[in-house]
């Protein structure tokens, strides 16, 4: 028929013939564009996420393409995903195994001006996938863990919420949390907004500015306030001569840095006397103004001041810089050692090394690090405690298949990321024996925990007198949550261990200062042994 139609000379098709001819140009256009993508396959992001200048963004249970460096352990998480769906769908042997899921919303590339470096990266996600393992192990719901990239700066996520909203109406196997959040930015803050909008409960793993707050975000780590509290035992115990001088990020679209310097100031101000003694530089975090890591007016006042006590109100990023520069400078004629008080997740890794440690030594001085974890927890030095052992044991396993670089536990966010997935999984674990009379009904008839079930788990008070019923065991220790209108969501009873380097000195131990505890609805109660 059609080829009747093309055999007549043009000028005698009517409507019907140039339908034809149309509708064949159609379908051999489509057919080429089913061909070319067959040929292409999904394309460097895979079928969930779309590239945005140069980054996969979106919310995938998939590998993708992102920072080499990270890319084994996407793997890895996609496989752990690949085989939960798979003991749900189509089970090798056993009952069916329901499954929820947890999504991981974090950049996956950065570049020199990112808030997370690629070893960040890839030691949270490597704490992430640690806790997924875990969690899988055990009965119960069994877990996916989405990858929810939202670009290097963390400013493409308005895409990414929107699809975390969707998943999380599902049915069968809904999205009941997220994690992953790690910097303390403007765009983060309207990220965590819009995510209790859609009354998804969101937990920070290494979020630390106080006013990082909205009703359905948790923080499992201490904020700014809290870890200066744990510095000033510390100075209570060692004053020295009471010569402070504050240097601070001056980048005002950091949340963090600025939060930060409000901080030393309410709590170190008068005592060390601030307000005379400061000098302000450009962090690296940003693009927008300045030559970042310009240290030489804070380090001349430093040394002419003869100052013992530094209090650091930037990102570890900078710091190295500004320790190289006072290396340069020597002891500037100190006849004591220069305490820089600094507050962080852990003692990032770069601080440590060879080179670092010897401007330490050329400038006599020493880091003073108020932090959630402390390197003497898997150092050698005792018998873990049952919780941080069993995170040790899985992240060892995975430190044997991945390449995570030097000292991947020091800076803590392995740790943190583990301790905040293990958060959103205990909630549900919980919620789900208690909606389906202990797990006794059969998988098909069992019902999922949704977002809102297991908000209303997290918002039950874990720790109550010197009850601690609910608290999370975790990696980090164990601590809890007092409920809602108290605390903004940020953990009770989190301990925060302040560690001297290069000394051994450790906060708890004979004659140095008392471990602090994170304080409960602002009073001072005593925390359960």
């Amino acid at each position: 028929m059609l080829f009747r139609l093309f055999r007549r000379h043009p000028r005698e098709w009517g409507p019907l013939e140039w339908l034809a001819v149309v509708g064949l140009g159609a379908l051999v256009a489509a057919a080429i564009t089913v061909v070319v993508n067959v040929v292409q396959g999904p394309g460097r992001c895979g079928d969930d996420l779309r590239d945005i200048d140069g980054d996969c963004v979106g919310v995938t249970a998939e590998a993708f393409e992102a920072d080499p460096g990270i890319e084994s352990l996407i793997g890895a998480v996609a496989d752990e995903n690949a085989r939960v769906r798979r003991d749900w769908e189509d089970p090798p042997s056993g009952p069916k195994i329901p499954y929820v899921r947890i999504a991981l919303m974090m950049p996956f590339t950065a570049d020199d001006h990112s808030a997370m470096t690629v070893d960040m990266i890839r030691r949270g996600l490597a704490g992430a996938l640690a806790a997924q393992r875990q969690a899988n192990r055990f009965g119960g719901p069994h877990y996916q863990l989405l990858l929810a990239p939202d670009g290097r700066n963390l400013d493409r996520w308005e895409p990414v919420v929107d699809r975390l909203a969707e998943l999380s109406k599902d049915t069968r196997a809904p999205l009941v949390g997220v994690t992953g959040i790690p910097s303390s930015t403007p765009e983060t803050r309207r990220a965590i907004a819009a995510l209790s909008k859609h009354s998804i409960p969101t937990v920070g793993p290494v979020i630390t500015a106080a006013n990082m707050n909205s009703p359905y975000f948790f923080k499992t780590s201490p904020n700014n306030d809290q870890f200066a509290r744990a510095l000033g035992l510390y100075l209570d115990k060692k004053p020295a001569g009471h010569r402070g001088f504050l240097v601070w990020d001056n980048r005002s679209e950091d949340v963090y840095s600025q939060n930060l310097r409000s901080v030393f100031e309410r709590h170190f101000g008068t005592a060390y006397d601030l307000t005379n003694h400061n000098s302000n530089f450009t962090g690296t975090s940003g693009t927008d103004k300045g030559i970042p890591q310009r240290f030489t007016d804070a380090v001349q006042k430093i040394c002419n001041e003869k100052s013992d006590t530094v209090f650091f109100a930037g990102r570890d990023q900078d710091l190295p810089a500004f320790m190289e520069r006072m290396a340069q400078e020597g002891s500037c004629g100190r006849t004591t050692t220069l305490r820089i008080l600094k507050v962080g997740i852990g003692l990032e890794p770069t601080l440590t090394v060879d080179a670092p440690k010897r401007w330490l030594d050329e400038a006599r001085a020493t880091i003073v690090d108020a932090s959630s974890v402390d390197p003497a927890w898997w150092a050698g030095k005792g018998n873990p405690k049952k919780a941080l052992g069993r995170f040790l044991d899985s992240f060892e396993e995975i430190e044997k298949q991945h390449k995570l670089g030097i000292k991947p536990l020091d800076d803590g966010y392995a740790v943190m990321y583990h301790d905040a997935f293990a958060l959103l999984a205990g909630a549900v674990d919980r919620t789900f024996a208690e909606i389906n009379e202990g797990g006794k009904k059969a998988p098909e008839a069992m019902s999922i925990p949704t977002k809102n079930d297991v908000y209303n788990t997290l918002i039950i008070p874990s720790i109550a007198g010197n009850s601690c019923k609910s608290c999370l065991v975790g990696a980090g220790g164990t601590y809890g949550f007092e409920g809602p209108d108290k605390n903004d969501q940020w953990a009770v009873c989190k301990p925060v261990p302040v560690v001297e380097y290069p000394s051994s000195t450790r906060s708890g131990a004979p004659g140095a200062a008392a471990l602090y505890r994170t304080y409960r609805g602002g009073s001072k109660s005593a925390c359960p042994s």
